[in-house]
């Protein structure tokens, strides 16, 4: 298994919706292009403003950043954020049908 990124962040309340949706446009298009060696999944958390995404990638790919929603995505991702988005790596211990989600 790959390298797992972890990736916490609050949005302003007026912009979690469209927040949401642009993450959603992302995984329809990894749906359609199914990259390879590429595990990943988003959630909301709490009162829906915050957003907590999990990577896990071969080292040194790029099949998520690669994907044009993706950018679109990250265009504006700072001033959705309340706060700059917090980066972790995280060593993965064991997972279960992730996929699954």
């Amino acid at each position: 298994m790959g390298q797992a990124t972890v990736i916490r962040y609050t949005t302003r309340p007026e912009v979690a919706e469209e927040n949401a949706k642009l993450v959603e446009e992302v995984f329809a298009e990894l749906a359609q292009t199914r990259p390879d060696g590429l595990h990943y999944a988003t959630f909301r958390l709490g009162d829906g403003t915050e957003f907590m995404h999990l990577l896990v990638a071969e080292e040194g790919s790029t099949a998520l950043t690669d994907t044009a929603a993706f950018q679109r995505f990250q265009e504006g991702i700072r001033a959705r954020c309340a706060a700059p988005p917090q980066f972790t790596q995280a060593r993965v211990v064991g997972s279960y049908a992730l996929g699954g989600i």
